[in-house]
């Protein structure tokens, strides 16, 4: 039952992701305002939802290890891709509460808050590997709780769609990073 909420639980990540994604490369590249508070209240939505998933991640992972350990059978080889999962997953929570960290807002400054120079950068573009690696070792068990049998082409197809994305995304924080370091400089 809790996995299967927590199927549904992803899916809404997903989706309020690739809006909060979208929109918020649109505002880094210039070519949409910030402050729009129907974007503020996707992005509360999705750090809600967000913390759900990995309140249930901890959940099911600390079962998962109480039963191995119950039954003696702890194999960290053969378990790499439930280790991977977990500290991707981990990983992308600091890199996430990082990230609401730099682009707070208030009303006064909607986006240029803070400034963003290469640490910033950095950290933006681990987080977007961190989520690439988070949903690649994921995409199957959420296609299996969503009953999607043999899906190697739908898999490949999400895939390729996520990594373009992604790269997009990253491509974003840079051109961000360019407008404020060359183009606008605060003094």
């Amino acid at each position: 039952m809790m996995r299967r909420f927590n199927a549904w639980i992803s899916a809404a990540v997903i989706a309020l992701f690739l809006f909060h994604m979208i929109s918020g490369m649109l505002i880094l590249m210039g070519l949409m305002k910030g402050g729009n508070p129907v974007r503020s209240a996707c992005s509360l939505l999705l750090a809600v939802f967000a913390s759900i998933h990995a309140v249930i991640g901890v959940i099911l992972t600390a079962d998962t290890l109480r039963l191995q350990k119950k039954s003696g059978a702890v194999y960290f080889r053969g378990n790499e891709l439930f280790y991977a999962r977990r500290l991707s997953g981990g990983a992308l929570m600091i890199l996430i509460i990082w990230h609401v960290l730099v682009f707070r807002t208030s009303e006064a400054a909607p986006v240029r808050l803070h400034a963003f120079e290469v640490p910033q950068l950095i950290g933006s573009i681990l987080m977007m590997a961190a989520l690439f690696v988070h949903i690649l070792s994921n995409i199957r068990p959420l296609m299996i709780g969503f009953g999607v049998s043999g899906g190697r082409t739908i898999l490949k197809d999400v895939l390729c769609i996520l990594a373009a994305a992604l790269f997009v995304a990253a491509a974003a924080f840079i051109v961000y990073y360019l407008r404020w370091n060359v183009l606008w400089r605060p003094k």
